[in-house]
């Protein structure tokens, strides 16, 4: 179980979960934003603060997911969110969805450094056994960032998903947990109090928008 009052930071974010307090105006200005929602899921439905909360109650409720915050560090600004979930709790994987709301953030890598801290929470924390991500063809930020972490493109499904030019193919990016420990950044945390840290190498600029195909 993750608790409330954990937090998972690496050089520039801090990782915790999403409560009713971050279900504000900001909030649902980003899902409304055709920039950010481009690759969301979330953008055939329009969306009020009111199922925003829901859904986010729904999460804390349940151990199927977790809906992490994405944290400036410097300054504690909610910048866009990061889930582990659903969780297959009989074969031990989970999907990694993943968007940066504040567009004054894009370009700057922040999806792969929070990539890197929730493969870190799946493995150890969790004990998964396998972690993967959908992308839409055309989100090449998005997939440079799960490469960067060492996710394999897996598979390609033709014209599976319908992009705003036309269809794209969904890509399938999959990491196991025997892979994650053998790279070199995949040093276990130490300690065990409520707030752990969790150091990465500092990644490369990825430039546009890095999101991956996810629900909120």
């Amino acid at each position: 179980m993750i608790q409330l009052d954990e937090r998972f930071s690496s050089q520039r974010l801090t990782l915790r979960l999403v409560t009713e307090a971050d279900c504000g105006p900001v909030y649902v200005g980003w899902l409304a934003d055709p920039e950010v929602n481009r690759y969301l899921e979330t953008r055939f439905t329009t969306h009020s603060e009111t199922d925003i909360r829901a859904f986010v109650r729904d999460q804390l409720a349940h151990s199927h997911s977790w809906l992490f915050a994405m944290v400036l560090t410097a300054g504690k600004q909610h910048v866009g969110n990061i889930k582990i979930g659903p969780i297959n709790p009989h074969h031990k994987y989970a999907d990694v969805s993943y968007f940066i709301g504040d567009r004054s953030c894009w370009g700057q890598g922040l999806a792969t450094e929070a990539i890197g801290l929730v493969t870190r929470i799946g493995f150890e924390r969790l004990e998964l056994n396998r972690l993967q991500a959908g992308v839409y063809s055309g989100n090449v930020a998005s997939a440079k960032a799960l490469i960067k972490n060492g996710f394999q493109k897996e598979g390609r499904f033709r014209k599976q998903l319908q992009g705003s030019a036309g269809w794209e193919d969904h890509l399938w990016f999959g990491l196991l947990a025997e892979e994650w420990r053998v790279q070199p950044n995949a040093v276990p945390a130490t300690g065990t109090s409520s707030t752990t840290k969790i150091r990465l190498a500092e990644p490369p600029e990825t430039p546009g928008l890095d999101s991956a195909v996810t629900r909120r």
